[in-house]
């Protein structure tokens, strides 16, 4: 091993510590990287910055933009409304949810197709009275599975068309994925249609889609309130249970636990849980005051139809680990926090102390036009039917038809796919279906970032023979392997090590072993490299590993250890199956 090689494995080792500490962001820990390898030697000053330039980052910047177009134009919620009432059983719900998911998956970001379907099945779930966590990580499932049937379905498979040219002259086209991703979608429908019963039924199953443990709320008992002098078992009793009373605040900062004889005054605030629903029945006939909407009503002065919205905070939100006041919500968003839930925990903070996590639920009251521009603002996902504004309908129409005509060209090979989507990204802006602060927002830059910092440190790997030493470590254990035992070794590598990186740089890392492996076994690079790309885009064991399974945690009620129940036997038939599929469409030989 020379110095350089040793310099590599120790950055390259260094970053993935960084990254699975999560004490650092990845997007910091992939410009640590870069800086390591500059001042190393290993990366050239001119080529520390190319990756900026990179087709990897226009792709999927430009593919952020025409999702969240979509997402905005409200297309998909509109097709799919008038089937859902004859959604009766669970198995047809998955069935068709996670069918739906996973094709809009492929071509565009799973995170933006996850979010136009969650609202979905909270309606559904609510029609039907059954828990929704028995959608929602079939759901988040569903949407990395559809991922691998097309190029821009994933970034691992973006990243890795990219360094397929670099390997053998080429790129892979844009349904040179189809084969493989489309067997292993299919199977993996049919699977979550049946093994949604192996996740936890912690609820009963008439429970509501949000139920009394889900939102903390404050109310204040005004002068003409009816339950002056009367006692909480009454105001519960009114609430028929489906309130409960956490905490009497008196005389402005002394806080009680009160029993269920205590007497109400007027002034006190009580901390309240409920569902959202409940909670505004119950203001309406108390005559209670919301705590933290008195401001919004007072500033308003002027006629403006004003919506309550319930969202959850996404992952990578401005919101987390800051507080209301910190946010200054009201001031900069012109929105109010009513209330929030966190599932699994009891909020014990005011409400405008509360830091924010992500999958925590909120419930938002707004001015209904410009309502939903604040809360893509926020970086949250509305969670409930709502009444914004979606355009008409050939606006509707129109970022799914710029997003067909670039699949179009892409398809017959006209255009690059590089230049067909920043013209698609462009074109949405054009025709007003998203506006350019909307498009600022919709990218992901820490995954740019993180993509730009990483793509010259994983090629550093290449430059200085590591991958090579790497490979001729694996090769050692493969030749003792047939050709589809090396894939599948490299399948469950990546798949083993994506939870603890981001996919992508997973794939930066990974993809270069992959194919000095199969040039050491002298065998197709091709079936190695879609190996990378499989096992990198499907993680379905943790909460972290990927931002459509951290989306749907809190919502879902789920903990860290209810992913492996569903995720283990649908990682085993994603190898088994992804490996055979790989070796037929792709053979090594």
């Amino acid at each position: 091993m020379t110095i350089e090689q040793a310099l590599a494995f120790a950055i390259v080792a260094g970053v993935i510590a960084l990254l699975v500490s999560g004490r650092v962001r990845y997007d910091l820990a992939g410009a640590v990287a870069l800086l390591a390898s500059v001042a190393a030697g290993i990366v050239r000053p001119e080529d520390a910055f190319r990756g900026l330039s990179d087709d990897i980052v226009i792709i999927v910047g430009s593919a952020l933009v025409v999702s969240a177009a979509i997402t905005r134009s409200g297309i998909i919620e509109r097709l799919i409304r008038p089937i859902t009432p004859y959604m009766k059983i669970t198995e047809l719900q998955i069935a068709v949810l996670v069918t739906l998911v996973a094709l809009l998956s492929a071509f565009m970001k799973n995170i933006g197709a996850l979010a136009m379907f969650m609202p979905i099945a909270f309606q559904v779930a609510r029609r039907t009275g059954r828990p929704v966590s028995r959608l929602l990580m079939p759901l988040a499932f569903g949407s990395l599975l559809g991922g691998l049937m097309t190029l821009i379905g994933t970034s691992p498979n973006v990243i890795v068309s990219r360094l397929r040219e670099d390997i053998v002259g080429r790129p892979f086209a844009m349904f040179d994925f189809l084969p493989v991703g489309l067997w292993i979608t299919a199977a993996g429908v049919v699977f979550l249609v049946i093994g949604w019963r192996l996740l936890p039924q912690r609820r009963p199953a008439g429970g509501d889609a949000f139920s009394i443990e889900d939102y903390q709320t404050e109310v204040r008992v005004s002068a003409d309130s009816r339950f002056v002098g009367r006692t909480v078992a009454d105001l519960e009793r009114l609430a028929a249970g489906e309130v409960e009373v956490l905490t009497i605040i008196r005389e402005r900062f002394r806080r009680y636990v009160p029993v269920p004889d205590w007497e109400l005054l007027a002034g006190d605030i009580l901390v309240l849980r409920s569902d959202a629903h409940v909670m505004y029945r119950l203001v309406a006939e108390a005559r209670l005051e919301l705590v933290h909407d008195k401001e919004l009503e007072v500033a308003e002065g002027r006629a403006r139809e004003v919506s309550v919205v319930e969202a959850v905070i996404a992952p990578g939100s401005a919101m987390i680990g800051r507080t209301v006041e910190e946010l200054d919500l009201r001031h900069r968003f012109d929105v109010n926090l009513l209330a929030v839930g966190r599932r699994g925990q009891r909020i014990v903070q005011r409400l405008r102390r509360v830091r924010f996590q992500a999958g925590d639920l909120l419930v938002l009251r707004g001015h209904t036009d410009v309502l939903g521009e604040r809360i893509a603002a926020l970086g949250c996902l509305p969670l409930a039917e709502r009444r914004l504004r979606l355009g008409d309908r050939p606006r509707a129409w129109l970022p799914v038809l710029i997003l067909a005509g670039a699949m179009t060209l892409v398809g017959t090979g006209l255009v690059a796919v590089q230049i067909a989507f920043f013209g698609a990204a462009v074109a949405v802006l054009l025709v007003g279906a998203l506006r350019l602060d909307e498009a600022y927002a919709a990218v992901d830059w820490p995954v740019l970032a993180l993509l730009a910092a990483l793509i010259p440190v994983s090629d550093s790997l290449r430059t200085t023979g590591a991958t090579d030493l790497i490979a001729g470590w694996l090769s050692m254990v493969a030749v003792h392997l047939s050709p589809g035992g090396a894939v599948a070794m490299l399948l469950v590598a990546a798949m083993a090590v994506t939870p603890f990186m981001n996919n992508a740089a997973t794939v930066l890392v990974m993809a270069p072993i992959g194919a000095s492996l199969a040039q050491r076994l002298g065998l197709q690079p091709d079936p190695f490299l879609m190996a990378v790309a499989v096992g990198a885009a499907c993680d379905f064991l943790t909460p972290i590993g990927h931002q459509c399974n951290t989306l749907v945690m809190g919502p879902g009620g789920y903990r860290f250890g209810d992913y492996w129940r569903l995720g283990l036997p649908l990682s085993l038939l994603v190898i088994g199956l992804g490996t055979w599929a790989i070796l037929r469409y792709w053979p090594p030989g």
